[in-house]
């Protein structure tokens, strides 16, 4: 499979241990290279995001809606595969469950669950929408389609940034989502869910207080799931690579695997 993946690499001193970035829904490695990247780079990581298959530059746009979370896990496990060494995994929303998986049989130093869909499944979120935006949930059930979902700029506003995101930042962005595997998103539902049981990897979980799509109450819960203390960031919504204080974010992070000695 051909994947695109986007390095950022640090011009001195260099870490030993890699990071991969992994998205989520509607997004591709380029939400990593805004800030992400570069800033690990600066720290001495050498820094990697990849594009899910159908997703970015990414092989398999045409089989994109029957795409499964399996899938999405093999793309992980060869991106992984190729680096000098196992990376710290950092996955967001899909892209978090999507590392859960992947830690179910693939050892790493260390990983971070950024507003990771839960453990327990999207359900809830599912709901929450539905109820909200019940239109939008019908095209998206009708179509097979995710689109629908973040279909408008006011819906993405709602669905992933903060209400204060600047005009032609949310236009930039918006143009660069795209729609997202059905089959995935079913998976998530209560198809694949993760084995939590299985994965011994240190998990730092963060979210978002003004998160739409996965709710603090749902990080919190995936953090006692793997015992460990759940941490949210006050004025931040979904998208908490992209968002105004994005910095905070990853400096947590970067402590943290300091903390780890990675």
């Amino acid at each position: 499979m051909q994947l695109e993946v986007i390095t950022q690499e640090p011009q001195s001193d260099a870490r030993p241990t890699p990071v991969l970035f992994v998205h989520g829904m509607w997004h591709a490695a380029w939400c990593w290279a805004e800030h992400f990247l570069p800033y690990f780079a600066e720290h001495g990581y050498a820094s990697h995001a990849l594009s899910l298959r159908g997703h970015g530059s990414s092989e398999g746009r045409e089989r994109l809606r029957w795409t499964s979370l399996t899938d999405y896990v093999a793309d992980v496990i060869q991106v992984a595969g190729q680096l000098p060494a196992p990376p710290v995994l950092v996955g967001h929303s899909m892209g978090g469950m999507v590392v859960q998986k992947y830690l179910e049989s693939h050892q790493a130093p260390a990983a971070v669950l950024l507003g990771s869909a839960p453990p327990k499944g999207l359900i809830p979120a599912t709901l929450r929408f539905a109820r909200r935006h019940p239109l939008a949930f019908l095209k998206s059930s009708l179509t097979l389609s995710m689109f629908p979902v973040i279909g408008t700029p006011s819906l993405c506003r709602e669905f992933l940034f903060s209400e204060g995101i600047g005009e032609e930042d949310l236009a930039a962005y918006f143009a660069r989502m795209q729609d997202e595997a059905f089959r995935a998103y079913v998976d998530m539902m209560l198809l694949s869910l993760p084995r939590p049981e299985r994965v011994k990897t240190p998990l730092l979980v963060l979210g978002a207080a003004n998160d739409k799509a996965i709710s603090p109450c749902e990080v919190e819960a995936t953090a006692r799931t793997y015992g460990t203390p759940a941490e949210i960031f006050p004025d931040m919504a979904h998208d908490m690579m992209l968002e105004a204080s994005w910095q905070a974010v990853a400096d947590r992070m970067l402590g943290w695997l300091d903390e780890l000695g990675l």
